[in-house]
């Protein structure tokens, strides 16, 4: 489990083919000096397990599944990519609940500078529109995002100064893929109202 608060900026060294998948490889010197191998990261808002760790090397193998539903699978040597390590169970929760399961992969609409603040526009796939509503919560990258606004088929959130400069949004453009995980509550939800919808 995690927060969507990213604490460090990795930056690809390799992606290397595999027989299962791919074995990324990541230069985190703020992040390396502080796991160790068998522990979940947050890769992108994707949970990995981290299979070794040299130096300020991260090592992590990505599987078909993976590849499939993720933006890892376009990632290149010097891709800048959002790192946190797993929630502690006393820890402070500062985002939103984030499981690291990635939904889908969408596109940015449009990224751009709205006075000092930026506005975020990301396309929003028909089947998934019902886990969105303004004000809740949205994991782009890993990052806990608040929905400003649902228009069709998009939605949009403001980005403060400080997340983008911390974060792989810095170099983000429009047209750019990014990972999206909804909200496990609305997930929840409806779960449990399914059964009591009558189907006419």
């Amino acid at each position: 489990m995690f927060t969507g608060l990213i604490e460090d900026i990795g930056k690809v060294v390799a992606a290397r083919a595999t027989e299962h998948g791919v074995q990324l490889e990541i230069a985190a010197p703020g992040t390396a000096k502080q796991v160790r191998a068998g522990q979940s990261i947050a890769v992108n808002g994707c949970c990995l397990t981290l299979t070794s760790r040299r130096g300020d090397r991260l090592t992590f193998d990505l599987l078909e599944e993976t590849l499939a539903r993720t933006n890892l699978r376009d990632l290149r040597p010097n891709s800048q990519v959002n790192l946190e390590r797993a929630l502690r169970a006393d820890g402070r929760l500062g985002g939103h609940f984030v499981q690291g399961h990635v939904d889908c992969v969408s596109r940015i609409m449009a990224f751009d500078k709205k006075g000092p603040d930026f506005r975020l526009e990301i396309e929003l796939p028909k089947e998934f529109a019902p886990y969105v509503a303004s004000k809740a919560s949205i994991a782009v990258n890993g990052i806990s995002l608040t929905v400003a606004d649902i228009l069709p088929k998009r939605f949009v959130a403001w980005i403060v100064p400080y997340t983008k400069r911390h974060t792989n949004l810095d170099c983000a453009k429009t047209g750019d893929l990014v990972n999206l995980e909804f909200d496990i509550l609305a997930k929840y939800v409806e779960r449990m109202v399914a059964p009591l919808v009558v189907k006419k």
